[in-house]
């Protein structure tokens, strides 16, 4: 028996990486997942990989009402929803001084407004349903202090603080809220951070070297995480910060 077979599913930042990832394992786990991203045609081109009865919307988390529509799809579609992942996110490398503010007003838009959107509109949709799941991508820099990443860090910190007052919030609903914390994942992000630096392939290689297990995380491995957190063998689980760094903040 698949671990999520009939499950209404919504997926944010799923036209690539870790969001790719996710809806693929909750598809191969049985479950029917709506493919959200702001880029449509990329999502529609997962939705097909996916098969059955899974589909494409584009949304821009940043707008409220655009993540509403997103859980309406699914709703209206399938008359509920079971899981939501709030995934979709952005980055910058700066430190404060350095940091723009656009770049601090978008950062902070996409990874922690945008969940806040996508946590309240699925609690609507779940309270009909009598409860369900709600996994928010947060990250390690959520946990820790991350050099030149002082957005990015203080977005995935709300991100982390959302997701316990939530879960207290809801939980005597049937609804767990929980937040999975990557470490550095083998992403197309990863190139787009690197580019930045007079030498990108090195690095990547410092990067990777700095990692306790010796490799990036993959999306696959965060994937099997969202299984997990989405499934009944999670029933216990609620307000966690699920941390999977390859040992990155053991130290």
């Amino acid at each position: 028996m698949r671990r999520l077979e009939g499950s209404r599913a919504v997926v944010t930042g799923a036209a690539s990486g870790i969001g790719r990832a996710i809806a693929q394992r909750f598809a191969a786990e049985g479950a029917r997942v709506v493919v959200g991203d702001v880029d449509l045609a990329a999502a529609q081109s997962v939705a097909r990989e996916l098969g059955g009865e899974c589909f494409a919307q584009r949304v821009d988390v940043t707008r409220a009402t655009e993540v509403e529509a997103l859980v309406g799809a699914a709703v209206t579609r399938w008359g509920g929803l079971d899981v939501m992942v709030n995934n979709a996110g952005v980055g910058v490398a700066a430190t404060v001084c350095d940091t723009a503010e656009s770049d601090w007003e978008r950062v902070i838009a996409v990874n922690l407004s945008g969940t806040f959107y996508g946590v309240k509109y699925a609690v609507a949709a779940m309270r009909a349903c009598g409860g369900g799941s709600i996994i928010n991508t947060a990250s390690i820099a959520g946990l820790v202090g991350v050099p030149d990443r002082a957005a990015y860090c203080a977005s995935k910190g709300g991100v982390v603080a959302l997701t316990r007052a939530a879960a207290i919030d809801h939980v005597h609903e049937g609804i767990r809220i929980n937040c999975i914390a990557p470490g550095t994942v083998d992403t197309p992000w990863i190139g787009r951070i690197t580019a930045g630096y007079a030498d990108p392939a090195q690095a990547r290689q410092t990067m990777e070297a700095r990692q306790p297990h010796g490799r990036f995380v993959t999306p696959e491995e965060i994937a099997a995480m969202a299984a997990y957190l989405a499934s009944s063998e999670s029933a216990s689980v609620v307000g966690a910060a699920m941390i999977v760094d390859g040992g990155l903040t053991a130290r």
